[in-house]
């Protein structure tokens, strides 16, 4: 009975773990509050996914392209500009 409850509470801890694993898609509830949240805060948003653990939101705000990255709450922990387009251009 032990053995059973302690996977069931494994299992439990998992599911959600799993759910944040590198390149997945959020939940499209998810991806839609997040698309309201930042468009409301004046960002375009171009693309949502999920990296390391952490919503990753490929957007632009007053001309420069940033990269978002936001936790399981969808609170902004970080903004970077996003190198990876200049790159592309030369």
């Amino acid at each position: 009975m032990k053995i059973r409850n302690f996977s069931l509470a494994a299992l439990a801890i998992a599911l959600p773990i799993a759910a944040f694993a590198s390149g997945l898609t959020p939940a499209a509830e998810d991806e839609a509050k997040i698309r309201e949240m930042l468009t409301a805060q004046g960002f375009e948003v171009h693309e949502v996914e999920m990296e390391d653990g952490l919503y990753e939101v490929e957007t632009t705000k007053e001309g420069l392209e940033l990269e978002v990255y936001m936790d399981a709450q969808f609170n902004i922990l970080e903004m970077e500009e996003d190198n990876d387009s200049e790159e592309a251009d030369d």
